[in-house]
């Protein structure tokens, strides 16, 4: 395997990693007003994540850099073609990172209401905003010759991009709803369990939809078993919840959202972004890749740096395992 090739499996674990781990943190933050009837328990949600939102965004990063570096012309047709929604993307995720810090500060309802909305919102848009990326370097741009975006500036919206953007929407839902079950106890686990149960059937339509357009457009026989794997999965994930296995749902799903990622760049592939004008002018891997000097390097540098994140990483889950409860909240604290 070539390191152009190798590189681009890469990039598509990253996305995969950013897709199961902010997956379920942007979930938490969409339900909040769903599921936290009041302040405490608000604040245990809030806290389930806390150790690790912060930590979960680095895979973005990652993704994006990863493509700079690796895929220059990738990068420079994608991003500039949805440079609108990635702007919201990149406004609404500093906004939710101020909001986690700045919404204790002050002990009244009035403040605390203000920065929930601004977590709230900075849920939602993330997820709608990689969402459309996804679906549209799968689906493709109107690309010339150069690999510029004919058209407008809205080129990336179309109703399978959408589609796309409604997919991780849904799944974040219910990722979300799934690991609160998971992570705490008490009635509001209760309640997560019940949305969780009620939200599955549904909320993963959108992705078994889009995932079964790509395979339609451009998948072969080895990823066409690989949609059965994401379509059986889900049901598996809602009768392990049923069953009040959580940890077992919540596996399932990533299950899922792994089969789902792995159809799209592997239908994807040898394409990084495809020409919806003509095939000829599509950015693949051969042509999109750095210097082999280039990709060289990064491999040295992600041999040593990718395993001592990914321990580090899973050593922080390992530590913020347990269940939380609105007994483990303490008093609001008032500076004096």
């Amino acid at each position: 395997m070539d390191l152009p090739t190798i590189w681009f499996c890469v990039i598509a674990a990253f996305w995969l990693g950013y897709l199961f781990l902010e997956g379920f943190d942007f979930g938490v933050g969409m339900l909040m007003p769903v599921l936290g009837r009041d302040n405490t328990e608000r604040r245990v949600m809030i806290n389930t994540i806390g150790p690790v939102w912060d930590g979960n965004e680095v895979w973005l990063i990652v993704a994006a850099g990863a493509t700079f570096a690796a895929f220059p012309a990738w990068y420079a047709s994608l991003f500039s073609a949805a440079y609108l929604p990635l702007l919201l993307v990149l406004l609404a995720l500093i906004g939710r990172g101020v909001a986690f810090e700045y919404r204790g500060k002050v002990d009244t309802d009035h403040w605390r209401r203000t920065w929930d909305v601004v977590i709230v919102l900075g849920s939602w848009i993330p997820p709608l905003g990689v969402g459309l990326l996804l679906a549209t370097t799968v689906l493709g741009l109107p690309l010339d010759v150069d690999g510029n975006r004919v058209g407008s500036a809205f080129e990336a919206f179309r109703w399978d991009t959408l589609l796309g953007a409604a997919a991780v929407v849904g799944f974040s839902l219910v990722h979300g709803a799934t690991f609160l079950a998971l992570k705490t106890s008490g009635d509001l686990r209760a309640r997560a369990r019940t949305l969780a149960l009620r939200l599955l059937p549904f909320a993963l339509l959108p992705l078994f939809a889009f995932v079964a357009l790509v395979q339609w457009r451009h998948g072969s026989l080895w990823t066409a078993g690989l949609v059965a794997v994401a379509m059986l999965a889900g049901p598996v994930a809602w009768l392990r919840l049923r069953a009040d296995r959580d940890g077992q749902a919540f596996a399932a799903l990533g299950v899922v959202i792994a089969a789902a990622a792995v159809v799209l760049f592997g239908a994807l592939y040898p394409n990084v972004l495809p020409s919806t004008l003509d095939a000829a002018n599509s950015l693949t891997v051969a042509n999109a890749s750095s210097s082999p000097y280039t990709l060289t390097v990064m491999t040295w540098v992600a041999a040593f740096g990718a395993p001592a994140v990914l321990i580090y990483q899973g050593w922080t889950y390992w530590v913020f395992r347990k269940r939380i409860s609105t007994q483990h909240i303490p008093k609001v604290h008032v500076p004096r």
